[in-house]
């Protein structure tokens, strides 16, 4: 009888560098795609340009639209399918498993440029992973859109390729669909419920923030990766789908307030960056926090400076939460929010072949995070 202990160290966790050393192949499938139909060599380097990679400063980083928007970041989405797939089957992955898990992987990380892609010209944003937005860059403009289109694109040619034989192939499909329209539906919520130029304090309610979280981010984040490892290893079955379904997607929401209150209370040299949700107007738990226990005074503070340009007018707003002790509320959040997602990973039922090991280790990346 194999204990406990044993059978989690049967399973492996993937590495960056790992992951990464997936991608020129990809790469090279989705430029002799391009090829089949004679696009001119120019503009056969501009799609390399989004799609590649090179050495920088010692990690891989975007270079040229694959080059710049599908490689180069952190990659948690897309590592979830190997590590997921690997604990389902506690054990290790062969070569093939792991090229397949991988590439799943690689198409989630593509969804993920496509959103930042578009989400950059839209929230008309200056920076993307420290260098220029792409369509800030040098000789791209709004070809941009058309470029967002393309890594869409790469999906489903990869998945073509790769898939079509594969008895989930249909199931993958529309798959990729629906979580794609479901992250456009909690992408349009946040486009008109916090334009980052009209400030409208009562367009704001947790209700619509928990829908475009769940809708935004939830769903691609969490649960995507997941399904597509329960698809791919064919388990996919009504009652695990609908059990990873019901974990992930608060797990995801937990995230997101995580998120939220690290961009007012976290470290910048711990998360990374310096925080903007004030500045910018977000429709963030914070401010739907503080709406909800708000006296008529400190509605007032809200509506004077939330959504302002100015650091003045942001440090009245921190100072605001810190009165109003937003800080202890996340806190009673967060172990209300965990408490609860422990709970249903210990009612997990095994029987067709989901683990509950996948839930916990996602947990565990996310509780109590600072970055």
């Amino acid at each position: 009888m194999i204990d406990e202990k044993t059978r989690r160290e049967m399973a492996t966790k993937t590495t960056l560098k790992e992951f990464e050393s997936v991608f020129p192949k990809l790469e090279e499938d989705l430029l002799n795609w391009a090829k089949g139909y004679n696009l001119p060599q120019q503009y056969l380097e501009w799609y390399k340009k989004m799609n590649t990679v090179r050495k920088r400063s010692g990690m891989l980083a975007a270079l040229l639209s694959l080059e710049v928007n599908a490689v180069g970041g952190k990659c948690n989405r897309g590592m979830s399918v190997p590590d997921s797939v690997s604990l389902l089957l506690n054990r290790a992955l062969t070569e093939e498993e792991y090229f397949q898990a991988a590439t799943l992987g690689w198409m989630i990380e593509l969804l993920q440029a496509f959103f930042l892609v578009s989400d950059d010209i839209m929230d008309s944003s200056i920076t993307r992973r420290g260098k220029p937005c792409w369509y800030r860059q040098e000789g791209v403009g709004m070809v941009a859109i058309n470029d967002a289109f393309m890594l869409e694109s790469a999906i489903y040619t990869l998945l073509k390729k790769h898939f079509r034989s594969h008895p989930c192939y249909v199931d993958m499909l529309e798959l990729f669909h629906e979580v794609t329209l479901q992250t456009e539906l909690g992408q349009l919520c946040d486009l008109l419920t916090a334009p980052e130029d009209i400030v409208n304090l009562d367009n704001f309610s947790l209700e619509k923030y928990s829908f475009i979280v769940i809708y935004k981010t939830a769903y691609y984040s969490f649960y995507l990766p997941v399904a597509l490892a329960l698809q791919m290893l064919n388990i996919a079955t009504p009652k695990n789908l609908k059990q990873a379904e019901d974990i992930l997607i608060p797990m995801g929401e937990y995230f997101q307030v995580q998120d939220d209150y690290l961009d007012n209370f976290g470290l910048p040299e711990h998360i990374g960056k310096i925080g903007t949700d004030i500045m910018d107007n977000k429709c963030s738990w914070l401010v739907n926090q503080a709406l909800k226990i708000a006296t008529p005074e400190q509605r007032k503070i809200l509506e004077d400076h939330y959504g302002r340009k100015d650091s003045a007018h942001e440090a009245e707003i921190k100072k605001l939460y810190n009165d109003m002790k937003l800080e202890q509320i996340y806190q009673d959040f967060e172990e209300k929010s965990v408490s609860s997602l422990k709970e249903k990973i210990s009612q997990i039922d095994e029987s067709q072949g989901l683990k509950k090991e996948i839930f916990e280790a996602f947990l565990s990346k996310i509780y109590k995070r600072s970055k």
